[in-house]
């Protein structure tokens, strides 16, 4: 049996920026932020650039592993603790699309009441954000792709909606046929091929690399108690909120607390396991997931229409929500830092309501 390798140290020279990296940046913050104008003007209110249709908004807590090994007790994760939490459940695009349109399944925490140093300019101080997609992989190698196939996105936007959804029938057809014969292809799952499955049945990933202490890792979340596992692969109905109504309908029937597992996925080999190609998934075989803490969500209403939507213009999860020990790696990284920005600034003026981090606990003012 082959060891594990170590895991490599990180060098400043791992990143190397995609020529006209800066300007592919600002493009893409330009078609975000006109698919962000698009939307608002159509429905007299800012949603997020990405991952507007909140599926979800609860309360949590992070409970970090004691006796952690010594290349796992890093940044968040270097001492064990409680730490409330916020999650939401979203999914893409910019427009509040009915769930017969099917699209990734995307999930973000937001870890409460955390100390240690941040990174030079990072406005907030006592916030951990993790952002991921039910996918090990990102559509696209880099910033270049990225705003290519954020410009056929941004076409489309608060157009066609009938059509969207005999589109995206169609393609759940063809992603459930590759997927009969073990393939599958994000390209169809983010254009609207995602199989209409449980969102709380899904493994999560980072899909981006991110320093962790010395190194450099991956994240993700994996359900670990039986209710959730229960719900892997478990089918949808395709009506227009029927992945909002199975988050709410399971969270006000929980009886014991849902636990996912927060696991790491650490560099062993830059070949297999590049820091500026976020379309390829690192090799478990290389570095298999380890887990450091548990996320635990109790029995709650998962999302109120009176008040959820007023708790979602008021919250923003970001990847450079962050210690320095987690700084985020790579160009889509690099990107994100830029345009999440422009959307927050955007949304936060158009709405006339200013974006809070919330203070040491998740309190009502933040959640449903």
């Amino acid at each position: 049996m082959t060891a594990t390798p170590p895991p490599l140290r990180f060098d400043p020279a791992y990143e190397q920026p995609e020529a006209d990296e800066a300007a592919h940046i600002a493009a893409l913050t330009d078609v975000f932020t006109r698919m962000s104008q698009t939307v608002a003007e159509a429905e007299g209110h800012a949603h997020r650039a990405v991952h507007a249709k909140g599926q979800g908004l609860l309360k949590a807590e992070l409970q970090i592993f004691e006796g952690l090994p010594s290349e796992l007790a890093h940044g968040l994760f270097a001492r064990p603790g409680r730490h409330d939490a916020l999650v939401r459940l979203s999914s893409p695009p910019a427009e509040q699309l009915p769930d017969s349109v099917s699209t990734p399944r995307a999930i973000a925490l937001k870890v409460l009441d955390v100390e240690g140093q941040r990174l030079p300019g990072d406005e907030e101080q006592h916030t951990q954000d993790f952002l991921m997609v039910n996918g090990p992989a990102f559509s696209t190698p880099g910033v270049a792709g990225f705003l290519r196939s954020s410009k056929l996105l941004a076409a489309t936007t608060e157009r066609m909606p009938r059509t969207k959804k005999v589109i995206s029938a169609t393609l759940r057809t063809a992603e459930a046929a590759l997927e009969s014969v073990g393939g599958q292809s994000s390209t169809l799952k983010g254009m609207g091929g995602e199989p209409q499955r449980h969102p709380l049945g899904e493994t999560y990933f980072s899909q981006v690399p991110y320093l962790y202490g010395p190194f450099m890792a991956k994240f993700s979340l994996a359900p670990v108690s039986p209710a959730l596992q229960a719900l892997h692969g478990q089918a949808l109905a395709s009506t227009d909120d029927t992945q909002r109504e199975a988050v709410v309908a399971f969270f006000a029937a929980l009886q014991e607390p849902a636990v996912w597992a927060l696991r790491v996925q650490l560099c062993r080999d830059l070949a297999q396991m590049p820091l500026e190609d976020a379309s390829v998934a690192w090799p478990e075989e290389l570095s298999p997931w380890q887990t450091v803490a548990h996320l635990i969500v109790g029995q709650q209403a998962a999302w109120d229409p009176s008040a959820s939507p007023q708790a979602e213009d008021k919250l923003a999860f970001a990847p450079w929500h962050t210690l320095a020990a987690h700084r985020p790696l790579g160009s889509i990284n690099r990107a994100r830092r830029v345009v999440m920005q422009a959307s927050r600034t955007f949304r936060s003026g158009f709405n006339g309501c200013p974006i809070h981090e919330p203070d040491g606990h998740a309190d009502d003012r933040f959640t449903s």
